[in-house]
């Protein structure tokens, strides 16, 4: 890193440890810690922070995240804490206890309900029901902050056309650890949606070859993320291997022997590690 880059990216960060405001209490912002500062200083964005109290999770840095894979593109992660999240949450796939959040996005019914069990507290949508907007999320809840990153989706069943922002990637940052669950990923992702992701350490990524995108441009997106742990989901018709067959001596690839795996930040792989949890082959 240049000099004067280094001098801003210090300059940031002590901006961010600032101390703020009395009278600026009540305006609590979610700090991310997986959007890392870019290795070009000038073309990152960083939060804006206008003096707000800073707000974090609970404190679980080191403990063990657990996930597993409940079928589709949905998985049960459970925090250290005891908080349990479904991703792609339709109602068909449940986690073995009520959920206390659960995310959504609408490129199919199958990623969906409108009609979840009220007992579940949180309740994302990946889309905004203004037309024009996008969803914002920045959610914390016991040790876990859940945020998203819109993107634009096919309209489905053939319709043609496009939706910006129809969609979300979601991530959820938890002891310590970034994990990411890309939805129904369309499109390539830019530059700007890669440094609004940061970091992801685990990254959840639908392999079906065509629902979302081939899997040239699947793994493209992959290999930019340089995620540590890849889930593949959301199979639909060719093999996982045709997904795999797409990374090279840089990827390990293992097959689980059941449907979930348990990861801290201690025991992520040193090498990037292609992991096809039972039920997803």
């Amino acid at each position: 890193m240049k000099p004067q880059y280094l001098v801003l990216a210090i300059a940031c960060l002590a901006a961010f440890a600032a101390p703020v405001p009395a009278g600026a209490q009540e305006q609590r912002t979610p700090v991310s810690q997986c959007q890392a500062i870019a290795q070009n200083i000038p073309k990152a964005t960083f939060a804006s922070f206008s003096g707000a109290a800073t707000l974090t999770p609970a404190v679980s840095e080191g403990g063990d995240v657990k996930l597993t894979f409940r079928g589709h593109s949905t998985f049960e992660i459970e925090t250290p804490g005891g908080i349990v999240i479904a991703t792609d949450y339709n109602g068909w796939y449940r986690p073995a206890t009520m959920p206390d959040v659960v995310t959504m996005n609408k490129a199919h019914t199958s990623h969906f309900t409108l009609a979840p069990d009220p007992e579940i507290k949180h309740v994302l949508h990946g889309w905004s029901d203004v037309p024009g907007e996008k969803a914002e999320i920045k959610l914390v809840i016991g040790d876990a902050y859940i945020r998203n990153v819109a993107t634009d989706i096919r309209f489905s069943y053939g319709l043609g056309g496009s939706q910006e922002n129809g969609n979300s990637i979601f991530i959820f940052e938890i002891a310590g650890l970034c994990i990411g669950h890309l939805g129904h990923l369309h499109y390539e992702l830019t530059d700007a949606h890669y440094t609004e992701i940061g970091r992801l350490d685990v990254v959840m990524v639908p392999v079906d070859g065509g629902l979302t995108m081939g899997a040239d441009s699947m793994s493209r997106v992959i290999k930019r993320l340089r995620s540590s742990l890849i889930l593949p989901m959301h199979r639909r018709g060719p093999p996982v291997e045709a997904f795999v067959s797409m990374f090279g001596k840089d990827f390990d690839v293992a097959n689980a022997p059941d449907d979930s795996i348990t990861v801290s930040m201690r025991t992520l792989p040193k090498k990037p590690l292609i992991y096809v949890l039972k039920g997803v082959q």
